[in-house]
C-alpha cells in the first residue's frame, strides 16, 4: 500500500498543486466564502480528485498507483459509512450530571471503547451521547478534546484502534505488539489530555447552544440509562469483523490480481450488504433520536475523494525525498517521531505509517512487502533497536493524526455531526491554532521526551 518512492524517481512538484488547492479550500472555505463552499464543495473536491487522476492515467501513464488508490478509497469509504449507519441506529441516553469528572469518564471510555470497535466506530457511537449529556453548556473545546481522545489518541493499543495499526497488522506485525509497546504512551497521552480537558471544563459554566433545549437533567443522585437499537450492536460486529476478510490474511479470499496487488473487493461487499439491512431495519426511535441523516457522512465520502487522489503526488514526492541515501541516517526514532506525526496530520495517517516502514525497513536491508521481514523489524531483528522506529512510527501516526480534521477519517466526521447539532466548530486554522498547538502539541512533545528520547 502507497509504496510511493519505488513506483517513480520523482514527479514535478506542480502536481502537488491540486492537494495544496483543495487543502486550502478546506481551510479557508466555510469562512471566507461559506455559502458557496457548502453548495459546490463536493463538485470541487471531486473535479480536483479526478483531475489528478486523469493525469496519473494518461499523460503519466501510471495506472498501478491510481488503482491502488482507489482501492485503498473504496474501502476506507465503505467501512467509515457502515460504522456510521450502524452506530447512528444506537441511541443511548446517560442520565449524567455533566460535570468535568463524568465528562473525563466518558472520554476515557470511549479512548477503551476504540481498541475494540475502531476509533470510528467509537467516535459515531459516542459523539451524540456525549452531546446530550452536555446539552446546557455545550462548547466546541469538548468536542475538540472528543477528537484528540476518542477519535484518535484512544486507538493506539491494538491494530482495530486505528488504520495505521491495521495496516502493520497486515504487513506482519503481531496482533499484540501495539499493547505490549505502546501501554505507557497510550496511558501517558489520554491521560495527559483527560487532565487538561478536566481543567478547562471547570470553567465551563455558561449555557449557550441550547437555552431552550427539553432534556433536563434532573436527578443528580441517580444515573440512568435508556439504550435502543440493541441488534444494531450485531451489525456492528459483522462490519468489524468483515475488516479481517482479506487476502492478505486469509488464503482463498477471491482476489483480482493487478501488477502484485490483490484486490478484493469481499469485505466491502459484506460491509455495504450489512449498512444497507442495518438502516432498512433500524429502530426509528433510534434514527429519530440520533436525529439521523446522511450529509455528515456524505461530505466526508466527497472530501476524501478529493484528499485520497491529490495526496498522490504529495505523498510520492516526501517519499521520494526521503529514500535518498542522504537521508537515511536521519530516520532516528526521535526525528522519525515528528516527520510520520507531522505528516500524519495534514496526509492522513494510514499511508504515512505505510511509507515510513517502509521507509525503517530499508534503512535495514528488509522488504516492506516481505511478512516474515516486517514481524522480525517489529521484534528488533536483525538490529535490536528496530522496534524502537516502530515505536516512534506507530505514535506519531495514531497521535499525530489528531492535528488537523484531515489527519483522520473520524475527525471530519465527528465535526460534521457536531456542526448539524448547532455547535459552531473552530474552522480548519482556529483548529490548530487555538487547540492543536497549545494542548495536543505539549503532549505530543511530552511523548516524544518521556517515550522516544528516554529508550
Amino acid at each position: 500500500m502507497f509504496l510511493l518512492s519505488a513506483l517513480m524517481p520523482e514527479i514535478p512538484f506542480f502536481l502537488v498543486i491540486p492537494f495544496l488547492l483543495l487543502i486550502a479550500l478546506i481551510a479557508t472555505g466555510p469562512v471566507l466564502f461559506s455559502h458557496f463552499w457548502h453548495k459546490y464543495y463536493k463538485v470541487i473536491a471531486v473535479a480536483l480528485g479526478l483531475l489528478v487522476l486523469g493525469i496519473y492515467l494518461f499523460a503519466l501513464q501510471n495506472h498501478h498507483l491510481p488503482v491502488e488508490t482507489l482501492a485503498d478509497y473504496a474501502s476506507f469509504a465503505i467501512q467509515l459509512s457502515a460504522l456510521y449507519v450502524a452506530a447512528g441506529g444506537i441511541y443511548l441516553n446517560v442520565n449524567l450530571n455533566a460535570r468535568p469528572f463524568a465528562n473525563v469518564l466518558v472520554l476515557f471510555a470511549g479512548a477503551c471503547l476504540a481498541n475494540i470497535i475502531g476509533t470510528t466506530g467509537a467516535s459515531v457511537l459516542l459523539i451524540r451521547p456525549f452531546i446530550r449529556i452536555n446539552i446546557h453548556h455545550i462548547k466546541p473545546y469538548q468536542i475538540v478534546f472528543f477528537i484528540f481522545i476518542v477519535s484518535n489518541a484512544g486507538g493506539l493499543l491494538t491494530p482495530l484502534g486505528d488504520p495505521p495499526l491495521f495496516i502493520g497488522f497486515l504487513k506482519g506485525v503481531p496482533f499484540f505488539w501495539t499493547l505490549e509497546h505502546l501501554i505507557f504512551p497510550w496511558l501517558l497521552g489520554v491521560g495527559a489530555l483527560c487532565g487538561i480537558f478536566y481543567l478547562i471544563d471547570r470553567r465551563n459554566k455558561e449555557r449557550e447552544f441550547y437555552p431552550k433545549a427539553d432534556v433536563v437533567l434532573r436527578n443528580e443522585a441517580k444515573t440512568e440509562m435508556y439504550f435502543k437499537g440493541r441488534r444494531n450492536l450485531v451489525w456492528l460486529a459483522v462490519i468489524l469483523g468483515a475488516i479481517f476478510i482479506d487476502p492478505k490474511i486469509i488464503d482463498g479470499i477471491p482476489y483480482i490480481p493487478f501488477e502484485g496487488l490483490k484486490i478484493s473487493f469481499v469485505r466491502e461487499l459484506i460491509q455495504v450488504t450489512t449498512a444497507f439491512f442495518c438502516y432498512r431495519m433500524a429502530s426509528k426511535t433510534a434514527l429519530e433520536g440520533n436525529h439521523f441523516s446522511f450529509g455528515p457522512i456524505l461530505e466526508v465520502v466527497f472530501l476524501f475523494f478529493g484528499i485520497f487522489f491529490t495526496m498522490m503526488p504529495a505523498l510520492q514526492y516526501t517519499a521520494h525525498l526521503a529514500s535518498k541515501p542522504e537521508f537515511a541516517h536521519l530516520l532516528t526514532p526521535g526525528n522519525t517521531y515528528w516527520a510520520a506525526g507531522m505528516l500524519s496530520g495534514f496526509l492522513d495517517n494510514a499511508p504515512t505509517y505505510a511509507n515510513f516502514l517502509s521507509l525503517g525497513m530499508a534503512k535495514y536491508n528488509l522488504n516492506y512487502s516481505n511478512f516474515t521481514n516486517v514481524t522480525n523489524f517489529a521484534n528488533g531483528i536483525p538490529d535490536p533497536t528496530t522496534y524502537l522506529l516502530l515505536e516512534a512510527i506507530s505514535i506519531g501516526s495514531v497521535m499525530f493524526g489528531a492535528f488537523s480534521y484531515i489527519g483522520n477519517g473520524p475527525n471530519f466526521m465527528v465535526k460534521a455531526i457536531a456542526e448539524e447539532a448547532g455547535i459552531k466548530m473552530p474552522s480548519f486554522f482556529k483548529y490548530i491554532y487555538a487547540y492543536s498547538i497549545p494542548y495536543l502539541l505539549p503532549v505530543l512533545a511530552l511523548i516524544w521526551w518521556l517515550v522516544i528520547l528516554t529508550r
